[in-house]
């Protein structure tokens, strides 16, 4: 597992590179920079174009890239020219409030989730089993921004249960057991928005896992030997069904972690994603272009982890 792990490592520094350089060489080619739109229009185009000159936006892409990549590699990843500040402080201020939002999320998936597609596996071709499976076609056929704003308008408008905006209230101290509940209490909606669709490929693999596994022989064999049914599905049954849940978990993870560009944006939520956003319509590609890199990196780890993973579940599966 060690060697596997580090080989693993070794490959995905070259998808690393040429990540970055298909991300810096794409953000050259969109329209302006990151000054356009910033500068007040009254400061004369010589002033201007000092200024591009003295930050380097006039030299080509690839001298750029290269004083990008140096400069990572000193630990500076450079400046918001949007905000004023170093990219890693604007990026930590979002990246907190992403994973609380990850989290929840993802605790919202699995727990509602597995019970669900272990009930409709148990009981398929009932009528509890027609409404689980209904649920999900209507979750894959339902896309989450629409589901985010039926979500909103609902509980957050109509009925006025939960907030519709932000990720805390303003009048509330940092550190207390106050801002704490108010972190709380605003991940709600959109923690609800993500799971609620984000189940519904959780419910159906577990779901068709265990209709194929309680048909398997060893199944029956348990069952001839009188171990109890709720035995036989905890111990031979859920535990072989989870493992294409397993195999990618790892990417689920990660893969909140990136943000939900849409969810953010709708609840006016702080996050990454909606950062992204923010840096690609303000042209701050200082921002952009780490973000992107970021979410690559993350991908590469939720692979590993997924691997990682699917082994300690499944002894039979072990990655030398």
């Amino acid at each position: 597992m060690l060697k596997f792990t580090i080989r693993r490592l070794l490959v995905s520094f070259p998808q690393l590179v040429i990540l970055s350089l298909l991300i810096f060489f794409l953000a050259s080619l969109m329209p302006g920079d990151a000054l356009s739109g910033v500068i007040d229009p009254n400061i004369p185009a010589e002033a201007i174009e000092r200024q591009r000159e003295m930050l380097g936006l006039n030299n080509p892409w690839h001298i750029q890239y290269k004083d990008w990549v140096v400069n990572m590699l000193q630990g500076d990843f450079g400046n918001s020219y949007f905000k004023k500040q170093p990219v890693l402080d604007v990026i930590g201020d979002r990246l907190t409030n992403t994973i609380w939002l990850s989290l929840f999320s993802a605790v919202l998936i699995y727990l509602i989730g597995l019970p669900l597609g272990l009930i409709s596996g148990r009981y398929n071709d009932t009528f509890l089993d027609s409404v689980i499976t209904g649920y999900t076609y209507l979750g894959f056929a339902t896309p989450t921004f629409m589901f985010g704003l039926l979500m909103l308008l609902v509980f957050g408008y109509n009925l006025g249960w939960f907030p519709t905006s932000g990720s805390v209230d303003a009048n509330v101290t940092p550190g207390t057991f106050e801002y704490v509940i108010s972190k709380m209490y605003h991940l709600v909606l959109p923690s609800f928005s993500i799971a609620l669709i984000g189940l519904v490929g959780t419910v159906q693999y577990l779901r068709s896992g265990i209709i194929e596994t309680k048909q398997k022989d060893y199944v029956t064999l348990a069952r001839a030997k009188g171990v109890s049914e709720s035995k036989v599905y905890t111990k031979h049954i859920f535990r072989n069904s989870i493992i294409p849940i397993a195999a990618f978990f790892g990417y689920e993870i990660t893969g909140l972690l990136g943000g939900s560009i849409f969810i953010e944006q709708i609840y006016a939520y702080p996050g990454m994603g909606r950062l992204f956003l923010e840096s690609i319509s303000t042209r701050d590609f200082s921002v952009a272009n780490v973000l992107i890199l970021m979410y690559g990196f993350l991908a590469i780890v939720g692979a590993l982890l997924s691997d990682i993973i699917l082994s300690i579940v499944d002894p039979r599966i072990r990655i030398k």
